[in-house]
């Protein structure tokens, strides 16, 4: 069962946070790393925070979930280690992603780096969430956002809790707003053989994203199993273990639906 959320930083509620509020100095990562094509656009350096209030059947990352297992990390050191690439990976149209687990768990600091990352670094920013906490995304966190990778797990309401925990509806309010605010987006979905890969669920995901407006490209991710070891090596059961990874077919005929809508799918 999830645990209740704690508290965001007051300057996280509503509104613009104060100036020092973008200098935050310190939070709870996972980890960082370099990759490409899979956060964003180009080369990213992607930053993982810890803590999520999802838990998802099929997280590849369980390690991410709880914010005590993070360690303690200055966002100066942070900012240092994307500075030393950050003329690289500028020059190949890449930039920073604050990922997570579930970035929005810490806005505060969230904010702090893509603000950085924009300001300093020069970088194009995304923000790779779950959209669930997306209320605590304030409206300075998101001027700073040039992308927003946005899961949206299940269109069936029933099937969305059986999967994560927790309700859709905060995620397609954040969309909403999303698409108010004439944010780029780019919409995740993963296809799980058995779970949401219903006709209908597909075709509901397609026609609410296309009827925002702001979507300028939509990652039908395939079912797989990486993340089985870590669940085992946390003592966690990994009920979808016997689940196979769509075919390429499958994963085709999911595009397509998409792509019907005038979306571009890959």
């Amino acid at each position: 069962m999830p645990q209740p959320l704690p508290p965001a930083h007051p300057a996280d509620r509503a509104g613009t946070p104060a100036p020092s509020a973008r200098r935050v100095n310190g939070g709870l990562l996972h980890s960082w790393d370099l990759s490409t094509g899979v956060d964003g656009p180009g080369t990213r350096f992607v930053v993982f925070l810890s803590g999520c209030p999802l838990r998802c059947l099929y997280c590849h990352n369980p390690d991410t979930w709880h914010l005590r297992d993070g360690r303690p990390a200055p966002a100066d050191d942070v900012v240092r280690e994307a500075a030393k690439c950050a003329e690289f990976i500028g020059a190949c149209g890449g930039g920073a992603t604050v990922s997570g687990g579930e970035p929005l768990l810490q806005p505060y600091l969230a904010g702090g780096l893509l603000h950085r990352f924009k300001h300093e670094l020069g970088l194009h920013t995304a923000l790779d969430t779950s959209g669930f906490l997306g209320v605590r995304a304030t409206d300075a966190l998101l001027a700073d956002t040039d992308l927003v990778l946005l899961d949206i797990k299940s269109w069936d309401r029933e099937l969305y809790r059986h999967l994560t925990g927790r309700r859709l509806a905060p995620t397609l309010e954040f969309a909403r707003r999303l698409a108010e605010l004439g944010t780029d987006v780019w919409v995740r979905f993963v296809l799980v053989p058995g779970l949401t890969d219903a006709a209908e669920n597909i075709e509901g995901v397609a026609a609410f994203t296309a009827s925002l407006g702001n979507v300028t490209r939509v990652d039908v991710l395939p079912f797989h199993r990486l993340g089985a070891p870590k669940w085992r090596a946390l003592g966690l059961e990994y009920t979808p273990a016997d689940t196979p990874a769509p075919t390429p077919d499958q994963v085709e005929r999911a595009r397509s639906v998409f792509a019907a809508h005038g979306l571009h799918a890959v």
